[in-house]
């Protein structure tokens, strides 16, 4: 499935629109991390317990999305967005959207 977050992708014709498609996924922190992340954040410099969860929460995200759009029998996402927010103290939502295509063929 082709994902991308233009509103058109060059070289191919958009048959047909298929509708908003959303994945998302919520995760909480684990306090492991958190322990090795206080630290990181004392000394300075990227934290990469928290870039992997989120990484890996955005790619999560992204597969849903796609199997939402595959189960309306779209071939293509366009307009791909990712949004945050937080759900409590220690959680987060990453939400994936854009619009379900079916390209010409």
């Amino acid at each position: 499935m082709l994902v991308v977050n233009t509103p058109s992708i060059p070289g191919s014709e958009i048959a047909q629109t298929m509708g908003l498609v959303r994945g998302s996924t919520t995760r909480a922190r684990f306090f492991g991390r958190d322990i090795i992340a206080s630290f990181r954040m004392l000394v300075g410099g990227e934290i990469d317990e928290y870039t992997k969860l989120l990484a890996e929460s955005r790619e999560q995200a992204l597969q849903r999305l796609m199997q939402d759009a595959e189960a309306l029998g779209a071939n293509a996402v366009i307009n791909v967005r990712f949004t945050t927010s937080s759900i409590a103290r220690n959680a987060a939502e990453i939400l994936a959207y854009g619009t379900a295509v079916k390209l010409a063929q």
